[in-house]
């Protein structure tokens, strides 16, 4: 019949609890006696040894079999025999043999662990701590359910053995407190018992625990599954390892992005101010005195350095505000033609001194939007200015605007050199720069491409861009209407 029987009496069950216990000892003394007398090259006595505990094995079998509801009802008690062993150890021949508990050292395993054993019993405490032990464990043990929470505050165990059967703190009570500590509960815990009923055996499992054992321990079942819990256990060690690590570096990594984010503003707005004063100073040096056409030329040259710098900078400032959501939007109703004229005409001079044609396409009666003029403005100029840095001489650049239905549509298209699919997204990333440009070509900070697309993201649009090398690009973004 089956080791657990699912209608069974509770004293009868009781009765075979108590009975298997002690047969279980015996089994397991029995067990670690034939390895020693193995390893002590002793054969004389090993069979005798075997004799014993193949006598325990059906002593358990026969409670197993016999001690059942069925087989004690009125006039189906069966007459069992047990035939002697034709052979029993005398003194004599145990003579020489030490019964006392060997000294065992912990084997250096990837398997090894340090496991809590939870039994009321000594002998089986002392039989399952011997068992493990010379599976290369560490083994400590405690009588009772308080001692092992004790214990199991004081160090990491890497598995517990709990045994169901206890005085005052049963194995439920143990096994819930263990998995309701937060402390605790990763550690798996291998139930152990002599008990018949499944129920138990599917309520520990449901409450938590990794595994069940029943008593006596099969030695190989019980390094399986022991090591078993202990691979699982690992496996989910390195897991959580890995994460603690991944959110360290993360934190670490977000630290020197503010760190960098902070040096970054406080020098950047430390050099707009004198940047400043000298723009001014440049711009009254003609109200001083007359200016030869050289050193007029040279002035104006350094003038639009300057202007450029300035501008770079505030880029730098507004994405800085951007990113943190701190820009309130001046919205004021536009039209789509006015908007692009402004734009336009920012950027003619230098369209022309490259020798580009720009091309306005905004029907005057599209409707008008709410957006902010400054801001909508700026991202226009950027995308013209970035259209006219990256085409050749002779190309064309176009802005238009159409009504969809996500809004008002704006495009740049120029018939430059293209920008590669795998940088599509890159170049929208502060300090993004596109690796395949031309070598020679000007180059920028990468910061107006972010500023335009943070400036229709609060907006409520959004920015995108199709294009292929050598056959130019459109840039698109949409201002939605405004509810």
């Amino acid at each position: 019949m089956s080791q657990f029987s699912e209608n069974i009496n509770p004293k009868l069950a009781s009765l075979r609890h108590d009975l298997r216990t002690p047969i279980g000892q015996v089994l397991g003394y029995g067990e670690i006696l034939l390895e020693d007398l193995r390893d002590l090259e002793r054969p004389d006595l090993l069979a005798d040894v075997e004799k014993i505990h193949a006598a325990g094995m059906r002593l358990l079998a026969l409670v197993d079999d016999r001690l059942t509801s069925e087989a004690l009802e009125p006039g189906s008690i069966p007459v069992v025999q047990v035939a002697p062993d034709s052979h029993a150890p005398d003194e004599k021949e145990l003579t020489g043999i030490s019964l006392s508990p060997p000294v065992f050292t912990r084997k250096e395993s990837g398997e090894s662990g340090l496991l809590l054993i939870v039994d009321d019993s000594e002998d089986n405490r002392d039989v399952l701590a011997r068992r493990l032990q010379k599976q290369g464990h560490w083994a400590i043990t405690a009588p009772g359910g308080k001692e092992a929470l004790e214990a199991l505050a004081e160090q990491p165990f890497d598995l517990v053995l709990l045994d169901i059967m206890m005085p005052d703190m049963d194995g439920y009570e143990v096994l819930s407190r263990i998995k309701n500590d937060p402390h605790t509960h990763r550690i798996p815990v291998i139930m152990i018992s002599a008990l018949d009923e499944m129920d138990s055996v599917v309520r520990c499992i449901e409450m938590g625990a990794a595994d069940y054992l029943p008593k006596p321990f099969n030695p190989t079942l019980l390094r399986a599954r022991i090591g078993a819990s202990l691979r699982e256990k690992r496996a989910h060690d390195r897991e959580i390892r890995s994460s603690d690590q991944l959110a360290e570096s993360y934190r670490k990594l977000k630290e020197m992005e503010r760190l960098r984010d902070d040096l970054t503003h406080m020098i950047v707005h430390d050099l707009r101010t004198p940047l400043t004063s000298l723009l001014s100073g440049l711009q009254t040096m003609p109200l001083i005195g007359s200016l030869s056409d050289l050193q007029a030329e040279m002035l104006a040259i350094a003038e639009e350095g300057g202007q450029t710098l300035l501008g770079m900078i505030n880029n730098l400032l507004d994405v800085e505000k951007m990113e943190q959501e701190s820009v309130p939007l001046d919205r004021h109703p536009l039209t789509a033609a006015g908007l692009i004229e402004r734009a336009v005409t920012q950027v003619g001079m230098l369209a022309q001194a490259s020798g580009l044609t720009l091309i306005q396409q905004a029907p005057l009666d599209l409707p008008s939007f709410s957006g902010d003029e400054d801001i909508l403005r700026r991202t226009l100029v950027n995308l013209l200015g970035n259209a006219i840095k990256f085409t050749p001489s002779g190309g064309t650049i176009t802005a238009s605007a159409e009504i969809v239905d996500q809004g008002m549509l704006f495009a740049i298209r120029d018939t430059g050199e293209g920008i590669p699919p795998e940088a599509f997204e890159r170049i929208f990333e502060k300090f993004g720069q596109v690796e395949s440009r031309i070598a020679g070509r000007k180059m920028s900070t990468g910061l107006g491409l972010t500023f335009c697309k943070l400036a229709v993201n609060v907006h409520g649009g959004r920015l995108w861009l199709e294009s292929q090398p050598g056959k130019g690009s459109i840039f698109y973004f949409t201002i939605p209407h405004e509810e």
